[in-house]
Protein backbone atom coordinates (compact mmCIF):
# COMPACT_ATOMS: atom_id res chain seq x y z
CA UNK A 1 0.00 0.00 0.00
CA UNK A 2 1.40 3.56 -1.15
CA UNK A 3 1.36 6.32 1.18
CA UNK A 4 -1.21 8.93 1.44
CA UNK A 5 1.16 11.54 -0.48
CA UNK A 6 2.23 8.89 -3.00
CA UNK A 7 -1.39 8.47 -3.86
CA UNK A 8 -2.30 12.46 -3.95
CA UNK A 9 0.89 12.82 -6.28
CA UNK A 10 -0.28 10.18 -8.69
CA UNK A 11 -3.96 11.61 -8.61
CA UNK A 12 -2.87 15.10 -8.67
CA UNK A 13 0.41 14.94 -10.70
CA UNK A 14 0.22 11.89 -12.80
CA UNK A 15 -3.86 11.48 -13.66
CA UNK A 16 -5.40 14.27 -13.19
CA UNK A 17 -6.67 16.04 -16.49
CA UNK A 18 -4.26 19.39 -17.62
CA UNK A 19 -8.09 21.74 -17.25
CA UNK A 20 -8.61 20.87 -14.04
CA UNK A 21 -4.95 21.21 -11.98
CA UNK A 22 -4.97 23.78 -9.72
CA UNK A 23 -8.60 23.41 -9.39
CA UNK A 24 -9.29 19.74 -8.30
CA UNK A 25 -7.72 18.08 -5.22
CA UNK A 26 -7.70 15.07 -2.77
CA UNK A 27 -8.23 15.09 0.73
CA UNK A 28 -7.35 12.18 3.03
CA UNK A 29 -6.68 11.94 6.61
CA UNK A 30 -6.47 9.08 9.41
CA UNK A 31 -6.65 10.46 13.17
CA UNK A 32 -3.88 9.52 15.61
CA UNK A 33 -5.44 9.95 18.47
CA UNK A 34 -8.28 7.62 17.32
CA UNK A 35 -7.62 3.79 18.74
CA UNK A 36 -8.35 2.49 15.57
CA UNK A 37 -6.96 5.31 13.51
CA UNK A 38 -10.08 5.96 11.67
CA UNK A 39 -10.79 9.40 9.32
CA UNK A 40 -11.90 11.13 6.59
CA UNK A 41 -11.80 11.58 3.05
CA UNK A 42 -13.06 13.82 0.06
CA UNK A 43 -12.47 15.50 -2.86
CA UNK A 44 -11.91 19.07 -3.69
CA UNK A 45 -13.10 21.58 -6.78
CA UNK A 46 -11.57 24.57 -6.76
CA UNK A 47 -11.71 24.40 -2.08
CA UNK A 48 -15.31 23.17 -2.16
CA UNK A 49 -15.77 19.81 -0.82
CA UNK A 50 -17.87 18.16 -3.64
CA UNK A 51 -17.65 14.32 -1.93
CA UNK A 52 -17.09 13.92 1.52
CA UNK A 53 -16.99 10.49 4.19
CA UNK A 54 -16.24 10.13 7.52
CA UNK A 55 -15.73 6.53 9.44
CA UNK A 56 -18.10 8.29 11.73
CA UNK A 57 -20.67 8.06 9.45
CA UNK A 58 -20.81 4.14 8.25
CA UNK A 59 -22.07 3.82 12.56
CA UNK A 60 -24.55 6.14 12.45
CA UNK A 61 -26.06 6.65 9.18
CA UNK A 62 -25.94 2.83 7.97
CA UNK A 63 -29.49 2.56 8.82
CA UNK A 64 -30.37 5.37 6.57
CA UNK A 65 -29.54 2.58 3.38
CA UNK A 66 -32.71 1.73 1.20
CA UNK A 67 -33.49 -2.04 1.90
CA UNK A 68 -32.66 -2.31 -1.67
CA UNK A 69 -31.35 -5.44 -3.55
CA UNK A 70 -27.85 -4.45 -2.46
CA UNK A 71 -28.39 -3.71 1.30
CA UNK A 72 -27.28 -6.88 2.19
CA UNK A 73 -23.88 -6.70 0.35
CA UNK A 74 -23.35 -3.23 1.35
CA UNK A 75 -24.09 -4.42 4.97
CA UNK A 76 -21.85 -7.68 4.77
CA UNK A 77 -18.91 -6.90 2.91
CA UNK A 78 -16.10 -4.57 3.45
CA UNK A 79 -15.28 -2.48 0.56
CA UNK A 80 -18.01 -4.15 -1.21
CA UNK A 81 -18.48 -0.73 -3.59
CA UNK A 82 -19.15 2.62 -3.36
CA UNK A 83 -22.35 4.16 -5.13
CA UNK A 84 -24.30 7.10 -5.00
CA UNK A 85 -26.28 6.56 -1.86
CA UNK A 86 -22.81 5.95 -0.04
CA UNK A 87 -21.23 9.36 -1.39
CA UNK A 88 -24.18 10.95 -0.14
CA UNK A 89 -24.80 9.87 3.15
CA UNK A 90 -20.66 10.37 3.17
CA UNK A 91 -20.50 6.78 4.04
CA UNK A 92 -16.89 6.55 3.02
CA UNK A 93 -13.75 6.82 4.97
CA UNK A 94 -10.14 7.14 4.17
CA UNK A 95 -9.77 3.43 3.95
CA UNK A 96 -12.22 3.08 1.20
CA UNK A 97 -10.71 6.00 -0.72
CA UNK A 98 -7.43 3.71 -0.79
CA UNK A 99 -8.71 1.06 -1.84
CA UNK A 100 -10.38 2.71 -4.68
CA UNK A 101 -7.48 4.03 -5.54
CA UNK A 102 -5.72 0.70 -5.61
CA UNK A 103 -8.50 -0.16 -7.96
CA UNK A 104 -8.02 2.52 -10.03
CA UNK A 105 -4.17 2.06 -10.63
CA UNK A 106 -4.20 -1.04 -11.15
CA UNK A 107 -6.24 -1.26 -14.36
CA UNK A 108 -7.37 -0.02 -17.54
CA UNK A 109 -8.83 3.93 -18.06
CA UNK A 110 -11.43 1.91 -19.93
CA UNK A 111 -12.23 -0.59 -16.91
CA UNK A 112 -12.20 2.15 -14.45
CA UNK A 113 -14.78 4.14 -16.52
CA UNK A 114 -17.05 1.48 -16.24
CA UNK A 115 -16.13 0.08 -12.32
CA UNK A 116 -19.08 -0.50 -9.72
CA UNK A 117 -17.12 1.61 -7.30
CA UNK A 118 -18.19 4.90 -8.08
CA UNK A 119 -14.81 6.68 -6.45
CA UNK A 120 -12.97 4.48 -9.41
CA UNK A 121 -15.15 6.43 -12.00
CA UNK A 122 -14.69 9.43 -10.73
CA UNK A 123 -11.42 8.97 -10.65
CA UNK A 124 -11.72 7.83 -14.15
CA UNK A 125 -13.58 10.91 -15.33
CA UNK A 126 -11.33 13.12 -13.87
CA UNK A 127 -7.70 11.17 -15.59
CA UNK A 128 -5.75 13.24 -18.29
CA UNK A 129 -6.37 9.73 -20.18
CA UNK A 130 -9.85 10.08 -20.95
CA UNK A 131 -9.89 12.63 -24.27
CA UNK A 132 -13.03 14.97 -25.54
CA UNK A 133 -13.44 12.44 -28.27
CA UNK A 134 -14.62 9.92 -24.99
CA UNK A 135 -15.96 12.69 -23.16
CA UNK A 136 -18.80 13.39 -26.43
CA UNK A 137 -19.61 10.21 -26.62
CA UNK A 138 -20.29 9.81 -23.04
CA UNK A 139 -22.50 12.41 -23.30
CA UNK A 140 -24.76 9.75 -25.17
CA UNK A 141 -25.03 7.97 -21.79
CA UNK A 142 -24.39 10.12 -18.78
CA UNK A 143 -28.20 10.25 -17.85
CA UNK A 144 -27.77 6.48 -16.62
CA UNK A 145 -24.84 7.55 -14.16
CA UNK A 146 -25.26 8.23 -10.55
CA UNK A 147 -26.33 12.26 -9.85
CA UNK A 148 -22.09 12.54 -8.03
CA UNK A 149 -20.86 11.26 -11.18
CA UNK A 150 -22.99 13.57 -13.51
CA UNK A 151 -21.58 16.77 -11.35
CA UNK A 152 -18.01 15.21 -11.88
CA UNK A 153 -18.81 14.73 -15.54
CA UNK A 154 -19.85 18.31 -16.22
CA UNK A 155 -16.80 19.80 -13.76
CA UNK A 156 -14.99 17.95 -16.28
CA UNK A 157 -16.50 18.55 -19.22
CA UNK A 158 -16.77 22.55 -18.06
CA UNK A 159 -12.72 22.37 -18.19
CA UNK A 160 -12.32 21.44 -21.45
CA UNK A 161 -14.82 23.59 -22.78
CA UNK A 162 -17.01 20.66 -24.50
Amino acid sequence: MSTWSGIRKKLEGEYLADSLRGHISYFATSYNRSHDHEGRAAIRYDGKEIIKGCYYYNWTKADLFPKDEKYEKRMKEEFAFMDDTAIKLGVFDQTCFYEAFKEFDNQSIEKSLYSENLLVRIFAVLDRRVGKRKLISMKETIENEDDTFKEFFTIRMNAEGI
